[in-house]
């Protein structure tokens, strides 16, 4: 996890994409993954024969597909909070057009949650993709937590005038995401079997370069360019 890095993501928080371009960024991360995650989760709840494992995951499914646990607004309905407070037209959100590497990484997410296991559909999913580079953090306190924005420094509020009030998700992510984390790695280092790590591992290494390939591909159509090192000054 602490390789889920990329390099253009300064560049959103920063607000160095033309705004007319971020659409791009937002209906792929819905397309992806976002508006089916429910569903990507679910995956790893049929598979699993653990009673305790399922509570965890079922938990997380009610949360994610109804919202339940915080507010009653199911996360991708609150993910379109933002595109609708941006002011962009909604309805390129119900027919998302993937993008090549966008499209393979969505068929990766489908191979990796289908038929290989619950732990590899549990670890794509409730570690892959609903954490970060700072998972340390959440499990140890002198580990670095990932950043938390005030409402009025987030880069969409900030750089490119979203309402306070369409960070919905921002918020419930703060309130439930804490928990989230931890039952995730509960999971993981208490239920899955030394047996299957080579295999969840495997598969978390496929997805990680799937995601990279994705992301380059998105920064590029939202105009970035990777920095190319600098060549040593001549002596």
């Amino acid at each position: 996890m602490e390789r889920k890095v990329h390099w253009a993501w300064p560049a959103f928080t920063a607000g160095q994409v033309p705004k007319e371009l971020l659409h791009i960024h937002l209906e792929q991360e819905y397309g992806t993954y976002v508006r089916d995650f429910p569903t990507l989760l679910a995956r790893a709840y049929i598979q699993c024969p653990i009673a305790a494992v399922r509570r965890e995951l079922a938990e997380n499914i009610y949360e994610e597909e109804t919202g339940g646990l915080s507010g009653g607004v199911p996360h991708p309905e609150l993910f379109l909070e933002y595109p609708r407070g941006l002011g962009m037209n909604l309805e390129r959100f119900k027919r998302v057009e993937l993008l090549p590497a966008a499209a393979e990484f969505r068929a990766l997410l489908d191979d990796a949650t289908t038929g290989h296991g619950w732990e590899v559909a549990a670890a794509v999913t409730t570690l892959f993709l609903e954490g970060t580079e700072y998972e340390r953090g959440e499990l140890d306190p002198g580990q670095p937590k990932r950043p938390q924005f005030a409402p009025a420094e987030h880069p969409l509020v900030k750089h490119y005038g979203l309402p306070v009030k369409n960070l919905a998700l921002s918020r419930v992510h703060h309130q439930v995401e804490g928990s989230h984390r931890k039952a995730a790695w509960h999971l993981m280092l208490d239920f899955v079997d030394e047996s299957m790590r080579p295999k969840v591992l495997q598969w978390m290494g496929q997805v990680l370069h799937g995601w990279l390939r994705y992301r380059d591909e998105v920064a590029e159509h939202c105009g970035l360019l990777p920095m190319k090192p600098q060549a040593p000054a001549r002596r």
